[in-house]
């Protein structure tokens, strides 16, 4: 019987018009894959960065079992066993780490092409150095967003890159022969740069939003934090990424402690190297979690934000609607959510009704940045 693909949800991911669990691609990977599948033995088989769990569910179907899986937002990993779940292959699967663990022995590794290359290569160079030796990787994406710059990442840590033809505007790399070592160009994982202008050091997986650098909205609104909330005892970097602001806002000040909260395992990863390489771990507690499901309702007096808008690579409004809503939970009356944002975006509106009266504290060419104040009449 064919894998049911339209029974997959996203859920607990955003839902809604035009956000699938599923795509053309990942019935590509699995077509293109369908006979090293069937040859397969128990934990032979690892799937990397499958969104809604499509890939692993239908390898799973095919009677893989043992295979171990790694998503890298939380929600993804949620949504995989809930899916899992509904058709009855709870047991087929295990989420993990990215790790060495997690690619140990595999002997084929089933990929959806991120649309960074800092997080192929990290991947890549995982499999190359921890799988089996006769591994073969088999991986996918939306034409739209492959670049020939792939097939050189991959063609750097194993020996041989396969295109497949089109097929519904998706293709395959199939990669197999991975090298005895790190290629001599590649510079280990995580990577740190140093930013004298901003006293810091940033720290970074592969694929975390802006790398080891500091995106031009996150230093507009650093800009702008200097008296925000000064009463404060504690404060919350929402969709942290690499943690700058959760490091920044500690190092300024020294009573401060920040919770820093992000869906992604690279990007939690990141904000904790980054507290530890600018000497404020002992006061930056990092969370991979759902916007701030740690967190409890009325609780903190601080919030700070610079929103992604982005769901895979679908732009979707929903996604800055749950965190602001969640961020309004969370803040104590007469708390505060400083926010950026690009200007075009018109948050300031749907500020005003998921989180309270909001105010403009600057602007520039590009960029917004507003405070938005939790009040008595919104408990």
């Amino acid at each position: 019987m064919a894998f049911d693909f339209g029974a997959l949800r996203r859920h607990p991911d955003v839902e809604g018009h035009g956000l699938e669990a599923s795509d053309a691609a990942d019935r590509l990977i699995l077509d293109e894959a369908a006979a090293r599948i069937a040859a397969t033995d128990p934990g032979e088989l690892v799937v990397v960065d499958d969104a809604f769990g499509a890939l692993a569910l239908a390898a799973a179907g095919a009677g893989a079992r043992g295979i171990r899986s790694h998503q890298d937002a939380i929600t993804g990993e949620r949504a995989l066993a809930e899916n899992a779940e509904r058709a009855g292959l709870a047991d087929a699967v295990q989420s993990m780490p990215l790790d060495p663990e997690l690619v140990a022995g595999a002997r084929l590794v089933l990929l959806r092409l991120p649309r960074s290359l800092d997080r192929l290569d990290e991947v890549a160079g995982l499999i190359a150095m921890h799988a089996a030796p006769g591994v073969a990787v088999v991986a996918g994406g939306r034409i739209k967003h492959m670049s020939l710059a792939m097939n050189d990442v991959l063609g750097a840590w194993l020996e041989r890159v396969d295109v497949s033809h089109a097929r519904q505007k998706s293709r395959v790399l199939t990669s197999t022969g991975p090298r005895a070592s790190r290629h001599p160009a590649a510079e280990p994982w995580p990577r740190s740069e140093r930013h004298d202008d901003l006293d810091m050091t940033v720290v970074a997986h592969g694929g975390v939003f802006a790398g080891t650098g500091v995106d031009i909205g996150t230093r507009f609104l650093l800009e702008q934090l200097g008296d925000a909330v000064p009463d404060a005892a504690s404060a919350v970097d929402l969709a942290c990424g690499t943690g700058i602001v959760a490091a920044w806002l500690a190092r300024a000040r020294p009573a401060l402690t920040v919770t820093a909260s992000d869906r992604s395992a690279a990007a939690a990863a990141s904000a904790l190297q980054t507290a530890e390489a600018n000497g404020v771990a002992d006061r930056v507690l990092v969370h991979r979690a759902d916007a701030l499901e740690s967190l409890a309702d009325a609780s903190e007096p601080f919030v700070v934000l610079n929103p992604p808008f982005h769901s895979d690579a679908a732009v979707h409004a929903g996604i800055a609607a749950h965190l602001f809503t969640d961020a309004a939970r969370v803040l104590a009356p007469g708390g505060e959510l400083w926010c950026v944002w690009n200007s075009h975006l018109r948050y300031r509106p749907l500020l005003e009704r998921l989180v309270g009266p909001t105010r403009q504290i600057a602007r520039n060419a590009k960029f917004t940045v507003t405070a938005s104040t939790v009040t008595d009449d919104a408990r």
